[in-house]
Parts: structure tokens; sequence; C-alpha cells
């Protein structure tokens, strides 16, 4: 059986952009994306925190440190600049690769910047797969 886990994730980001004239895509700092493990072209989820908005789209690499965090497309109607996302990307896994699985979970200040403890540290166990 496949696990569809976690795989990264960027909590309270902040729209910086929304641009509707744009092929489609959400432009992502790039040292936000690394640290999440997510990577140019991969699919990711995006959910509003402020409206309650939930889409799909891909992810392309912003300059470094830029804090940009842009929404591209038809999905610049479901965003507006300031508003606060979380950015997800998923990956599939046996039972057996879930055992211990970390996934990538990024923290951001107000400018889309690292916060000092930026990361959160959670590791799947044997016994929440198996409950």
């Amino acid at each position: 059986m496949q696990l569809r886990m976690l795989k990264g994730k960027i909590h309270r980001a902040r729209v910086t952009g929304a641009d509707l004239n744009y092929e489609g895509s959400i432009e992502i700092d790039s040292s936000l994306m690394e640290a999440a493990g997510i990577v140019s072209f991969e699919q990711v989820d995006i959910w509003n925190i402020t409206n309650g908005e939930r889409f799909s789209t891909y992810a392309l690499s912003a300059p470094r440190g830029s804090g940009t965090v842009a929404i591209n497309g038809a999905a610049a109607r479901k965003v507006q600049p300031g508003d606060e996302i979380i950015i997800t990307a998923f990956v599939s896994m046996s039972e057996k690769e879930a055992q211990g699985w970390k996934p990538h979970v990024v923290l951001v200040d107000r400018e889309n910047r690292l916060k000092p403890k930026g990361h959160l540290d959670q590791t799947v166990s044997r016994k929440a797969i198996f409950r």
C-alpha cells in the first residue's frame, strides 16, 4: 500500500504578488524552496489562511533571499498581496518508507525569511501508521 505523506511545507508565508496575466505557477524564494525540499516545477498545494481558498499549481524558483511568494495566472484570483498562505508538497511512499519519515516544515517571519528555529522536527512513528 502507498501512503501520501507530507514532503515539505512553508507555513504562514505572506503573498508578495498576484499576477493574473502570467502563465501560472507560484514563485517562491529559492532559500524557502530549498529548506522545504520543494523543487522547480513540482506540484504544490496552496491553502490560503486569510480567505480559506485552496488550490494547486507548480513551483518556480525566485531569487534567493528576496522573500518572494507570488501567485501567477488564474490562481491569482484566489489571493491578495498580504494574504497568509501555507504551501505544501506531498510524496507517495510505502508503509515501510514512511516509518521514520521526516517532512521538511519551514516556519517564516512576516517578510518570508526563515525563522531562527525555522524547522519543525517531527518523525512518523510505526505506531502512528498502524493505529
